[in-house]
């Protein structure tokens, strides 16, 4: 008993200096805090969408359509007369901060994020297996997913929410299918090098479930390069939803799509309002760059303390 007290009591200790560890990575960045700067930026603009703007991002103002920047409507308007700020901002809180089930249901965590924990999730149960089990399984789960790869991501985007339609979970399905293989083969190497050491060999000793080695003892010391992948990912599904809404199969309308708006404003470029599809475009890049940033930043520095 007393053995078991001071091990608990060390690993209560562990945890603060784990956060601390972490933090200082983060901090002793300057990518990295770059990153989390713009990252920041949106999350607590979508966060506080309703009292930044006076606009919903439906609301029309048929006096002043395909208007410029002004005091009265910050960053211009669309060809509808909706304020372009507004629809950004609520926008990025789909994206980041809330999904739309239904009309009266929405589930915390954005479009973007839940595509990505589901394919994490997904995609490490695939790995551990594949990659703890070997043999037969990891032949068979590996070849499934090499054949999904082998299809073009911007098709395979296409032939999924073609089939099951356009809506926020259906985008969410499709990004969690088309991102499932890339974890899962990370998942697996990682799992086939863990695998190999010595306290593996002590839990397979004690008579440990493969369950219990694989998520308890394997899953946790993959946790760096996984949660540096999701960054990216999350990067990667934000640019997948501007595709996709750029080619009519994101959000519905008259959601506020980032995607969507670049595509409609386009149209009024050349006529001297090019306002609808530029701040979209950059509220896109500049996402997906700090997310970039931010992971990058963090793995460098991670790298230095191996």
């Amino acid at each position: 008993m007393p053995d078991t007290a001071i091990i608990e009591n060390n690993t209560a200790k562990q945890k603060p200096n784990r956060v601390k560890e972490a933090l200082s990575i983060l901090f002793s960045s300057k990518t990295a805090m770059v990153g989390l700067i713009i990252v920041m930026f949106w999350v607590i603009v979508a966060v506080f969408a309703p009292y930044m703007t006076k606009y919903t991002p439906t609301e029309q103002d048929w006096k002043a359509p395909n208007h410029g920047p002004c005091a009265e409507h910050v960053l211009g308007t669309d060809e509808l007369g909706r304020d372009l700020w507004a629809r950004l901002i609520y926008g990025a809180r789909v994206v980041l901060v809330v999904l739309p089930v239904t009309e009266h249901f929405m589930l915390p965590g954005g479009t973007a994020i839940w595509g990505v924990l589901v394919s994490l999730f997904i995609g490490a149960v695939l790995g551990l297996i594949g990659g703890y089990k070997g043999g037969w399984i990891d032949e068979i789960v590996m070849r499934l997913l090499d054949a999904m790869m082998a299809i073009p991501v911007i098709l395979l985007y296409l032939i999924i929410v073609a089939a099951i339609g356009a809506s926020a979970v259906n985008v969410v399905i499709a990004i969690a299918i088309v991102g499932v293989p890339g974890i899962a083969r990370l998942v697996r190497s990682l799992t086939l090098d863990i695998k190999t050491r010595e306290y593996i060999r002590a839990a397979e000793t004690r008579g440990e479930s493969a369950w219990v080695i694989m998520f308890v003892e394997i899953l946790p010391n993959t946790r760096g390069p996984i949660i540096i992948d999701a960054m990216l990912r999350v990067g990667y599904a934000i640019f997948a939803m501007g595709t996709l809404g750029f080619l009519g199969l994101g959000m519905p309308p008259p959601s506020p799509d980032w995607g969507s708006m670049v595509a409609k404003g386009r149209a009024f470029i050349l006529t001297g309002s090019p306002w609808a599809a530029l701040w979209p475009a950059i509220a896109i890049a500049s996402l997906v760059v700090g997310l970039n940033l931010l992971a990058d930043g963090i793995r460098e520095e991670s790298m230095r303390y191996q």
